[in-house]
């Protein structure tokens, strides 16, 4: 039975998870998919280069929406998505995560009647004031078939009232790309040796979230800490433009002894990077999974985590910008050379299979 899909993607951690799941679709007899760019992330490092590293098919629609304020760039997305769909009207619709092109991708389908598959479904910060945690809500409550990373997210579906034969647990894509690019990283990237790094131990660092960076004092609280911690250890960190920008901004030098800056990097230096490290500073919910996939102790520059997993068995620590510069060196100090117990909860790697099953087999009861 022919099936066709229309993917929806627009910032960079959905093209990361796209590049498995939109392989393991094309591999399927009868199966077509057409692949939808927004444009939330449009910078070449931040866009481009991943389609290039990861082999992810070129977009059949670019929109170009971005730098908006929330309600004018999900408008608009929604407005252009709307119009892509009523020439496709595809079988499934296919939504990843928790940003602003996940919510207008999956308001328009469900406004034209089209059966939503969202990538990620349940997750769950239980903090209302991040725009993240509305998108995922939203998404997860129009959208017809909820694939599932773990557990603990069918347990925040259910206990919402989401209907049981809707969700299906199919594991992590994050995990499937770990497994297929890890050691593709390994021996391809060269990022070390381009920044100095190949023998010495550093601290990675990313923050890019509007809750840590559009507050000044908070962002040179950031900035605070990483120069103490770079008298011990070399701090990396790849900044987000918007990062820069606000820096720039207030004045908040970033040139510091010790804190090697770089323009975001891709998806195999990002890995490389992350293999690398003694500890990884991050406020994104791919980047805390990611440096448990290769081993490395986290410190979250956030409140709540959606991946409260990592938490609860050590991996990951909590650590909002707003406890101060001295709370977050102290943690950040307290958890290098840690571990976290042994878990298993994303799968086995075969998620983006299990997604592509998924739509096969509630495509064939319609």
């Amino acid at each position: 039975m022919p099936l066709s899909v229309v993917s929806v993607i627009g910032a960079r951690p959905q093209f990361i998870k796209a590049s498995v799941v939109s392989h393991a679709l094309r591999a399927r007899d009868g199966v077509t998919e057409q692949i939808i760019h927004t444009g939330q992330h449009f910078d070449a490092n931040m866009s481009k280069v991943f389609f290039d590293e990861l082999s992810i098919p070129k977009p059949d629609y670019s929109l170009d929406i971005h730098s908006l304020p929330h309600g004018a760039m999900t408008g608009r997305m929604l407005e252009s998505i709307e119009a892509v769909l009523m020439q496709a009207m595809p079988d499934w619709v296919v939504v990843y995560g928790d940003t602003n092109s996940t919510l207008a991708a999956s308001l328009a389908a469900s406004k034209l009647h089209i059966p939503v598959a969202h990538i990620e479904a349940g997750l769950r910060s239980f903090n209302r004031r991040m725009p993240e945690e509305i998108n995922r809500i939203v998404s997860d409550h129009v959208a017809d078939l909820l694939l599932v990373p773990t557990a603990g997210a069918v347990a925040n579906l259910l206990a919402e009232g989401i209907a049981h034969e809707k969700i299906v647990e199919v594991g992590d894509v994050m995990y499937d790309c770990a497994m297929r690019f890890g050691e593709i990283a390994r021996t391809r990237s060269t990022v070390l040796d381009r920044l100095g790094l190949s023998e010495k131990p550093f601290i990675l660092c990313t923050a890019h979230r509007a809750e840590n960076t559009d507050d000044p004092l908070l962002l040179r609280s950031l900035v605070d800490a990483l120069g103490r911690l770079a008298a011990d250890y070399l701090v990396v960190m790849p900044i987000h433009p918007r990062t820069r920008a606000v820096a720039n901004r207030h004045g908040i030098d970033l040139t510091l002894p010790g804190l090697i800056l770089t323009d975001p990097v891709g998806y195999l230096d990002m890995v490389r990077l992350e293999q690398s490290s003694a500890l990884v500073l991050t406020d994104s919910g791919g980047v805390q999974k990611e440096a448990f996939f290769h081993g490395v102790p986290c410190v979250t520059i956030r409140d709540q985590t959606e991946w409260s997993e990592l938490v609860e068995s050590g991996w990951n620590v909590l650590a909002p910008l707003r406890e101060g510069s001295d709370a977050l060196v102290d943690i950040v100090r307290a958890r290098l050379g840690t571990i976290g117990t042994a878990i298993e909860p994303y799968g086995r790697g075969d998620a983006a299979s299990r997604i592509v099953a998924a739509l096969e087999n509630r495509a064939r009861r319609k």
